[in-house]
């Protein structure tokens, strides 16, 4: 049984669905649960295995529930005595790890060519879930993106429309030219949802006609001040893969909620003053 627990807890995190494993750690007088006992419970309160049923079973999903939507580890304890809070006549006492699998962090990168093949190769290392879009047969497939997690195939403003995006998403829009980059933007903005983070390619010249097309069709000056573009950090050349770790590590800064600083100004270590 653990092992199609576990199974079901893997496939479930790929598929970018949150998910508690209880174990019971400690188990003392008359109880239900019995020590080593899994369950995993998903975010959409189902579960499979089970750490002994009852009103028992029922209080630890609701502990689970919670730490999920906390996407916080923890660990409960329960009297199940008539005085407990499960008012219960067992006369024990039982005690519970909930680790919680938090959903991978989505990276969707509209558009398959150079910067994108670079920022998937990036994505990938640091573990994100890679989401290739193109209208090109050429530049969305398993030979250029072996590892990709999805490949979105056709217009691309059309298909991220019907795609599921939330706020543990990350978006780059770094499509073939200026035009479509704007109907990818324009698509995502009518979705009206709040992702970490969306950020597109260009100088700052295409970027202040594209933000003045956008406000003269109606978009806001507050949607559009959430928007990262010119894209990423200025540390880089003109080179694809430098572009892509500028990109990268601004992504990396909004999801730490950090300000990107030299550590050596952060530590101010004085130099002069060592012995």
């Amino acid at each position: 049984m653990e092992g199609k627990i576990l199974k079901a807890v893997s496939d479930a995190v790929e598929k970018g669905i949150e998910v508690a494993v209880v174990t019971v750690l400690e188990v003392k007088g008359s109880s239900p649960g019995k020590e080593g006992s899994m369950m995993a419970v998903f975010s959409d309160g189902s579960i499979i295995g089970t750490v002994g049923g009852g009103a028992l079973e029922y209080e630890i999903i609701q502990e689970s529930l919670k730490a999920i939507n906390k996407n916080s580890s923890c660990e409960k304890s329960f009297e199940l005595t008539e005085t407990g809070n499960l008012h219960m006549k067992c006369g024990g006492f039982i005690r519970v790890y909930i680790k919680i699998f938090a959903k991978r962090e989505k990276l969707l990168i509209m558009g398959g060519g150079h910067l994108g093949a670079e920022l998937y190769t990036l994505g990938k290392f640091l573990n994100k879930y890679v989401v290739i879009f193109d209208d090109r047969e050429e530049f969305i497939n398993k030979e250029r993106f072996p590892k990709a997690d999805e490949l979105i195939f056709g217009k691309m403003e059309e298909t991220v429309k019907n795609y599921s995006i939330d706020e543990n998403s990350y978006i780059i829009i770094v499509t073939r030219g200026h035009e479509n980059d704007k109907q990818c933007l324009k698509a995502i903005l009518d979705k009206k949802i709040s992702p970490k983070y969306i950020g597109m390619v260009g100088s700052k010249g295409k970027v202040i006609s594209t933000y003045k097309e956008l406000l003269s069709e109606g978009y806001s000056k507050e949607e559009l001040k959430e928007i990262y573009s010119p894209i990423g950090l200025d540390i880089s050349n003109s080179e694809p893969k430098e572009i892509a770790l500028g990109i990268m590590a601004e992504i990396i800064a909004v999801k730490n909620k950090k300000i990107a600083i030299h550590m050596k100004d952060i530590r101010k270590i004085d130099v002069d003053n060592l012995i």
